[in-house]
């Protein structure tokens, strides 16, 4: 009666069998366990094994209906043994071939209260979690919940135990409207469990790539990268993203680079006699092509089906990878870098389930372009048909289903009615929400049909148990006599309760509220709902109040934590305002906007309020102005994040520009220098000039110009400039970038009298005297002096080109004679001479005999 209890265990996790599996002598848990891999649930589930296990405790009770359903059974490890953790889930299609009631033995001829009804009402009920429902048209459920009771046992002879409840956890976090925190304590350490199959690396690489899913389910995208990874160590699979010269269009003549994904997986043992064994098993050939989903064809009059490559040969050099032949194009779809990935996978159809994912994610990325959206929706159209079909078995079907995000058949309908809604065909996306009961959706719809009415007649009907007569104001829109009453779980009643709430804003909050009654103080939504109300009414304490019980809810959805946070600003609340856009970007690293906000909030915190210095400088003519003296590590923490933003605002010219002064406060002026560049280079073109923020510019040649001109003499002690580390933010390590600067971004693009002086000086701190001159000439020009007209009446404008005339010959008379052959006094006496022929009007102020002088001064130089 022995079998080999690991090869089992292997067997159940991967939906391979393995010979090691088999048992010397018939043995029912080996049965069984063989049919569970080959799909055969059915057997399982009602065979007297089963129906031993899930016999229902006290079924003629009348108090055992009310019960919840973890009463109904007396499981213990005694009774299921560690070889009958299973769990099975309807996830792909076809349908099941079994009624629920058969699992539980109990009669189907309505003679017992025990119906398949209020097993789908228990489980949806038991199954929501974190105030979130759970979709309630899925499919047995019931078969779910029984699964996480048998899986909350405690288990001392099956290691794999903390792996089904992973999966559990991935297939629970799917079935609920919005992804919800996984708690700590529900995730242990996987360490033991991958060091246990080490001589296994594919199960290895299965069991990262599994929990690498719930983080990605739960936003956790940077802790979800690192799980793929290992896992793709884990299974020695090479990859490498690699340029080739190609051709993306019908009409095109020069060769672009293409971006080519180039992988290579182990060579596994026995791999060839192990496919030709299966295939024999599958009374098919090697030859024969695999049963997947059809891949569409583009049909574009433009665009190739595939790129056409130049070269077979594009790895880059010291490449261990060998391009295949012909090479694995990418995508004809936008240049993202996951076509590459997802073409390669398309070229190799092996399995349903992963080229069922991959033509998903094709349609996906192909949905945002004109020449393939069409493409993008027939494909998403096919695998929506293809679900329910029977042509490939259940076991291809379920043997990858958890180790890829393969979405539920109502996500993927759901999602094509949203592609649908997209492009504008609304009654099909309509007639789709409203088969799968999705009315949130549906009333978005019938809003933008401007079927209000309808919307609140469905909602209505729903909430007050009339299922019948919401069907009827969908067929025919009339009501008829009221039927049996259809009762919610909670936590969808509640949903429906925001949803009235926002098609009735005159009364959205009795709506929310009475939504956070039903549910029990449960419902996130309903604060959510009802936090945004009072936001967009500046009630922002109400909100901030609301919003923080519904993040306790539900901390995933960071929409909650950013308007949270932006009322913790209106109300000055920092400390809080810091948590929830620190929690943004938690969230989503990736959220520039929050990165911008956190910023902000830091630069507020702990600034303590001082008085002007002897209080001379008056905010008002009355009282003191009043500063703000923010802490170095506070300015330092909001330079971080908002160089964190900019990696994903790039264009955001105010993110840029709240860069640059916090970069300048706190000493990086490296920072600074870019942050300027970029500023000028996204607004130029709409305001000129002004775009250079002159003072900044000016802070930057200084920090540069503070230093000794001869870099060895900049350097302490006995060293030479060749060898030395210079700080980026001052002296000859900041000069380049100032001078890129000046020359590269600003000068193309603006120019004013500042900007001139500013590249004059720099000039002149490098001895550059002839190209200083004429900077300083080219800043004269543009300014109040250069620019004056005969006829001026502003005095005051005219004694400021007084002092720019003078600061002009300064300038001739020092650094003029050191260029040999600049004729310095020409150009003195012409600016002079046309700057007093033209404001003669003013001959009679006491400035004039400066000018004067100034002529005199010239001649004697002479």
């Amino acid at each position: 009666m022995s079998f080999d209890r690991d090869a089992l265990q292997k067997s159940l996790l991967t939906g391979k069998w393995h010979d090691k599996a088999d048992s010397q002598s018939q043995n029912a848990v080996v049965d069984l366990a063989r049919k569970v891999v080959e799909g055969k649930f059915g057997e399982v589930l009602t065979s007297p094994y089963a129906r031993s296990a899930f016999a229902v405790q006290r079924a003629d009770s009348p108090k055992l209906l009310d019960a919840p359903l973890k009463d109904w059974f007396a499981f213990g490890v005694s009774d299921v043994k560690d070889e009958g953790e299973l769990e099975m889930v309807n996830w792909t299609g076809p349908d099941l071939d079994f009624k629920l009631l058969d699992v539980l033995g109990v009669p189907a001829d309505g003679t017992s209260p025990i119906t398949e009804e209020l097993l789908q009402k228990k489980s949806i009920s038991e199954l929501a979690y974190g105030g979130e429902p759970v979709y309630h048209l899925a499919q047995a459920l019931f078969l779910f919940r029984l699964a996480r009771l048998l899986l909350g046992l405690p288990y001392h002879h099956a290691p794999t135990t903390d792996w089904w409840r992973l999966r559990a956890w991935n297939v629970q976090e799917q079935i609920l409207d919005e992804p919800v925190a996984v708690p700590s304590e529900q995730t242990p350490s996987l360490e033991p469990l991958a060091e246990s199959f080490a001589n296994d690396p594919d199960l290895v690489g299965r069991l990262w790539l599994e929990r690498g899913l719930l983080d990605h389910y739960q936003g956790n995208d940077k802790s979800a990268l690192e799980f793929f990874v290992r896992a793709a160590r884990a299974t020695d699979l090479q990859y490498e993203l690699v340029g080739a010269l190609g051709k993306r269009t019908k009409f095109q003549e020069t060769d672009l680079s293409q971006l080519v994904l180039l992988a290579e997986s182990r060579k596994r043992e026995g791999e060839d006699a192990e496919e030709k064994k299966e295939a024999s098993a599958n009374g098919s050939t090697l030859a024969d092509a695999p049963k997947v989903p059809e891949a569409l064809a583009l049909n574009d009059d433009t665009l190739l089906e595939q790129t056409e490559f130049t070269s077979s040969r594009p790895a880059a050099a010291g490449s261990r990878l060998t391009p295949p032949r012909p090479v694995i194009p990418a995508c004809p779809s936008p240049p993202r870098s996951m076509s590459p990935y997802i073409a390669r996978v398309i070229s190799h159809p092996e399995n349903w389930s992963v080229h069922t994912m991959a033509l998903l994610l094709r349609s996906r990325l192909e949905a945002h372009r004109t020449r393939t959206v069409e493409r993008s929706t027939l494909q998403l159209q096919a695998l929506v048909d293809q679900m329910p079909t029977a042509d490939s078995t259940v076991s291809e079907r379920l043997r990858f289903v958890h180790s890829i995000p393969l979405p539920s058949k109502w996500e993927i309908e759901r999602e094509l009615a949203l592609r649908f809604l997209s492009i504008g065909v609304v009654k099909s996306a309509l007639e789709i929400f409203e088969r799968l009961e999705m009315w949130e959706e549906a009333v978005k719809c019938w809003q933008a049909t401007e079927q209000r009415d309808k919307a609140l007649a469905v909602v209505r009907d729903l909430l007050a148990g009339r299922r019948a007569e919401a069907e009827t104001v969908l067929t025919r829109g009339k009501a008829v006599a009221p039927h049996t009453r259809v009762l919610f779980d909670a936590s969808r009643e509640a949903k429906l309760w925001c949803l009235l709430g926002e098609l009735e804003p005159e009364k959205a909050v009795e709506h929310y509220q009475h939504a956070w009654t039903v549910s029990k103080g449960t419902s996130g939504r309903a604060m959510r709902s009802l936090g945004g109300y009072h936001f967009t009414r500046g009630e922002f304490k109400e909100a901030a109040e609301c919003l923080r019980k519904a993040v306790a809810i539900n901390p995933l959805l960071s929409r909650s934590w950013f308007i949270l946070g932006c009322a913790c600003v209106r109300e000055e609340d920092w400390a809080g305002a810091r948590e929830a856009f620190a929690r943004c970007v938690a969230i989503d690293d990736e959220d520039g906007e929050s990165w911008n906000n956190l910023a902000s909030v830091y630069l507020r915190m702990g600034a303590s309020k001082t008085l002007a210095a002897d209080g001379e400088d008056k905010a008002d003519g009355n009282a003191p102005a009043e500063t703000f003296a923010i802490p170095f590590e506070h300015k330092m923490l909001a330079y971080r994040a908002l160089k964190q933003g900019l990696r994903f605002s790039y264009d955001n010219w105010r993110m840029w520009m709240n860069y640059m002064i916090v970069a300048m406060d706190v000493g990086e002026l490296a920072e600074a220098c870019r942050a300027l560049g970029r500023i000028v280079e996204e607004r130029s073109a709409k305001i000129g000039a002004d775009a250079v923020d002159e003072d900044v510019l000016d802070r930057l040649v200084d920090a540069v110009t503070r230093a000794p001109a001869n870099a060895d003499e900049a350097v302490e002690g006995s060293g030479t400039a060749q060898n030395a580390v210079r700080n980026p933010s001052e002296g000859h390590g900041l000069l380049k970038r100032v001078e890129d600067l000046i020359e590269r971004v600003i000068l193309p693009r603006v120019s004013s009298t500042r900007v001139f002086r500013a590249r004059a000086r720099l000039l002149t701190w490098q001895g550059r005297w002839e190209e200083a001159i004429q900077a300083s000439l080219e800043g004269y020009r543009l300014s109040v002096a250069g620019k004056m007209e005969q006829g001026e009446t502003d005095i005051d404008k005219w004694r400021a080109g007084v002092h720019e005339v003078e600061e002009i010959v300064d300038v001739l008379m020092n650094f003029g004679p050191r260029v040999e052959g600049f004729k310095w006094k020409l150009q003195a006496r012409s600016i002079v001479r046309t700057f007093m022929g033209r404001t003669k009007d003013f001959e009679d102020e006491p400035e004039w005999g400066r000018l004067v002088d100034l002529q005199e001064e010239i001649k004697r130089a002479e």
